[in-house]
């Protein structure tokens, strides 16, 4: 047999096996449309029982006609699935992600709203805005009951290696080990690892080869992985012994850089046996960006822009901040006040506590929180670190800090000291979303890409506090500040204030 024939087996081969996962991928969306039409089917006859608005007509035209009431919550019912659909609701990488999902659903919920009432307008129908407005808040409730237990249940066969992308993951032993531990993290991903090739540049010719610290890689492997995992070595006929394995997606972790030569050449050998691609790129890349393309006398110009740094993006962060701010200081007041008790009665020190850090631009301000710690506490912070063998630094831990008091040990872990930030955010400071706030010495050790964090206000919750806090290690600290500034939104930003409820319940990584 010739090579290209078996290179065409093996393509077909992927093809059968991406088949596979597609079509359990296929029924479950189907199933999951087909239900939730149903539900908000049977919903939406209930309200109108409720309002005794089973009898639908139309005036459109001045013509009092007749509306089926089944007909009419069937077309809803279509409308409810069109719009949960635009909504991302669906969309196989956030279908197992709880907080995110629960959102995506309520936007598909708004549109939905607004859907249906410019039907209603346009048609004319006697039907109240109060039957669409319970109809859908109904069916928002009940649709994030049902994402629940289909997530326990996606969850249960994730485990079990069911319903996942067989996947062989490519660059150097670190970055195979970082990828890895994401992996593990978020098994809403549906990547389930086969394979792994090391590879590193060869620093005379400037080529991929073939890494050879195996030592370091099964070190990376165990440690992020918590398994072995068989490694297959680079080399000319890698995508075909990729495609034997049964793999369906390359993961390109580093090494291979973007808009490279070695990439090219990569990517051309993968997609040639249909294997999909999928690369790992830096946090700043403007693949996230709008473009837009013009032509001025013969040369082609590329804008690029981020939309949410625009006026009108900003404008709509600053309401949303005094609206969340307003509320949490309306709601937590009795809260505050408990702990500002309990500090004062513990030690006589001050409740409050505030210390300058460096916001918007590199501009300083203070911060104020719920004084966790002894009065003296800034004055013992080096002496503390070097007896704990650290140093004064932008990332120093410590997991049993001598200065805390018992109400601050309280405090801290239910992240109750943090409450009179809102109060920062109302001023205009600080936003309720963001990187965490730091201190100049640590703000001096930033390089070009962490420096753009800057751009950005620090936020009382964001990234760190909800993805371990001081259980990250540097690198995947930066990472999650950095991609915050690329992609930050409204929206995203109510993700991260539903996660942080569910920190603030189970807290971890709080010391």
């Amino acid at each position: 047999m010739s090579g290209t024939q078996r290179d065409a087996q093996l393509a077909q081969q992927v093809d059968r096996q991406s088949a596979k996962v597609l079509q359990w991928r296929f029924v479950m969306n189907l199933a999951l449309m087909a239900f939730d039409a149903l539900v908000f089917f049977c919903v939406n006859l209930g309200v109108m029982a409720m309002y005794k608005e089973m009898r639908v007509f139309t005036t459109r035209l001045q013509w009092n006609v007749t509306i089926n009431p089944y007909l009419y919550a069937a077309v809803c019912a279509i409308i409810w699935v069109f719009c949960a659909r635009v909504a991302g609701v669906y969309h196989r990488h956030v279908f197992a992600d709880g907080y995110q999902l629960n959102v995506l659903l309520f936007k598909a919920t708004c549109i939905s709203w607004i859907s249906i009432c410019a039907v209603n307008y346009i048609m004319q129908t006697n039907i109240s805005l109060a039957d669409v407005t319970v109809t859908c808040l109904c069916v928002w409730v009940v649709e994030m009951i049902v994402r629940m237990i289909a997530r326990m249940f996606l969850t249960v066969r994730h485990r079990k290696g069911e319903y996942a992308y067989p996947t062989v993951i490519v660059g150097s032993p670190e970055g195979i080990g970082q990828i890895l531990k994401f992996l593990n993290q978020r098994k809403q991903l549906n990547y389930k690892p086969v394979r792994v090739c090391p590879i590193r540049v060869n620093p005379a010719t400037g080529l991929i080869e073939a890494d050879p610290d195996r030592n370091l890689l099964k070190a990376e492997v165990e440690e992020s992985w918590g398994d072995f995992i068989q490694p297959i070595t680079y080399g000319d006929d890698l995508a075909a012994r990729i495609a034997q394995t049964g793999a369906q997606t390359v993961m390109v972790t580093d090494v291979l850089d973007r808009f490279s030569d070695n990439l090219s050449t990569f990517a051309v050998q993968m997609e040639a046996l249909n294997l999909e691609i999928a690369l790992i790129t830096s946090a700043l890349d403007i693949a996230e960006h709008a473009t837009q393309m013009r032509n001025i006398q013969g040369m082609s110009i590329m804008t690029i822009s981020l939309p949410q740094y625009s006026p009108a993006s900003r404008i709509k962060k600053r309401i949303f901040d005094l609206v969340v701010s307003s509320i949490a200081i309306i709601l937590s007041s009795p809260i505050m006040l408990i702990v500002a008790l309990a500090i004062k009665l513990e030690d006589g020190g001050p409740v409050f506590y505030k210390q300058e850090r460096i916001g918007l631009h590199g501009k300083p301000f203070y911060i104020h929180k719920f004084r966790s710690m002894r009065v003296d506490a800034d004055k013992h912070l080096k002496e503390v670190l070097e007896a704990n063998g650290q140093e004064m630094g932008a990332r120093y831990k410590l997991k049993h800090d001598p200065r805390i008091t018992k109400v601050g040990n309280f405090i801290r872990k239910t992240s109750l000291d943090e409450l009179p930030q809102f109060f920062d955010v109302f001023t205009g400071s600080m936003s309720v979303v963001g990187p965490r706030p730091q201190r100049d010495f640590e703000v001096e050790e930033y390089d070009q890409v962490y420096a753009t964090r800057l751009l950005v206000k620090p936020g009382i919750t964001g990234p760190w506090q909800v993805s371990g806090r001081n259980d990250l290690n540097e690198e995947e600290s930066r990472q999650l500040d950095v991609s915050y500034v690329q992609d930050w939104s409204v929206l995203g930003d109510v993700v991260y204030i539903l996660r942080t409820i569910g920190i603030v319940v189970h807290p971890h990584g709080a010391y």
